[in-house]
């Protein structure tokens, strides 16, 4: 095993949450499921083509936080806990997410993922398409085992995605709200893939159905949550925390919440104008080309406007409000480890822009 995963390390849920004998058991459970996933993903990745061998890998061995196997451990605890069918599931539903980043980094020509040149990079549009197409066929087979639900719920799952790509890519249709269309968006690229995990632990775990939807809303909610403080950490000045150079994605054109917001003001507001033009002029679309000088300065100068301007801390407020609903959403389930691991997890996800 190339790495010994810990719940800690996942999703940062320490001595505060695990303090009783219940606690700790629930950790060691996922711990161990953990493990038994990261054995299952190498074990899938295995094709009849020795360079899908390769590729297929090449993302799954520069890490990740396997949040969502995680999350589907964790909710398969109000049932049998982490039998063999949580396992197959989580693993699938990991594939699937790793198939998202190949096709992901291909339709945002990014640069790196997790440290490492993007598989674009090394090997070319065609072979990252081919080998994202490639995972989300081997998560589908691994749902096929589990029947009939398991199937249906990979494919509204793998729908939701498309279509939030698809949101994305074209745009706000005429008349329709920026901010709601771009929240549609996080709902479905993000929120989907992590309530579907959340659902899958309820449900191949045997946990009583009422529990069921409970966690699904959960998950959609903390998914928004998360992209959003992902907004916020473009602009950090850290890049050796975040793992990225600051206002990566608007280097690359894409559109965060931040800027949403100041489009906003920026129709009745002079110094909003100005940032949002200095935006357009000196950093959007500028990934790919090597910036020095007065160039380069321009361009970090409006990122830290940016950074600390009120639009950024109304974001930050924002992805608060969607983590505080996501608890919210869990009043059903019992006062138990559980819920109150999914409780810590909500507040990590926001204490990252900390």
């Amino acid at each position: 095993m190339r790495r010994s995963p810990s719940i800690t390390s996942q999703a940062g849920l320490g001595d505060r949450i695990f303090s009783t004998k219940d606690d700790r058991g629930l950790a060691a459970n996922i711990d161990a499921g953990i493990v038994e996933v990261e054995t299952a993903l190498v074990a899938e990745l295995v094709f009849a083509n020795e360079i899908a061998n390769v590729t297929s890998r090449y993302l799954l061995n520069a890490g990740g936080k396997r949040v969502r196997p995680m999350l589907a451990l964790l909710t398969a605890h109000l049932g049998r806990g982490v039998v063999p069918e949580v396992v197959t599931a989580a693993t699938a539903i990991e594939l699937t997410h790793l198939a998202s980043l190949y096709h992901d980094d291909v339709m945002d020509d990014a640069d790196k993922r997790r440290g490492v040149p993007s598989a674009q990079m090394v090997w070319g549009n065609s072979v990252a398409i081919l080998t994202g197409d490639l995972l989300f066929a081997r998560a589908s087979q691994l749902m096929a085992r589990l029947g009939e639900r398991a199937i249906r719920l990979q494919a509204v799952t793998f729908e939701r995605l498309v279509l939030g790509q698809f949101r994305e890519t074209v745009g706000p249709a005429a008349g329709e709200d920026p901010v709601e269309h771009y929240i549609q968006v996080l709902a479905g690229k993000t929120g989907s893939l992590i309530a579907a995990a959340a659902q899958a632990g309820v449900v191949f775990g045997e946990a009583p159905p009422q529990y069921e939807q409970p966690v699904v809303d959960f998950g959609e909610k903390i998914g928004v949550a998360f992209q959003l403080i992902d907004d916020v950490l473009d602009l950090s000045p850290q890049p050796q925390q975040t793992g990225k150079v600051p206002g990566t994605d608007l280097r690359a054109g894409v559109v965060t919440l931040p800027l949403l917001r100041l489009r906003e003001r920026a129709e009745t507001d002079a110094a909003a104008r100005d940032l949002l033009a200095r935006l357009d002029r000196d950093v959007m679309n500028t990934a790919g080309t090597e910036l020095t000088g007065e160039a380069s300065q321009a361009a970090d100068s409006a990122i830290t406007a940016l950074r600390e301007h009120a639009v950024t801390a109304e974001t930050l407020a924002e992805a608060h409000t969607w983590a505080r609903d996501a608890v919210a959403a869990l009043d059903p389930l019992p006062q138990a480890s559980v819920k109150k691991a999914l409780t810590r997890f909500a507040e990590t996800i926001v204490e990252r822009s900390s």
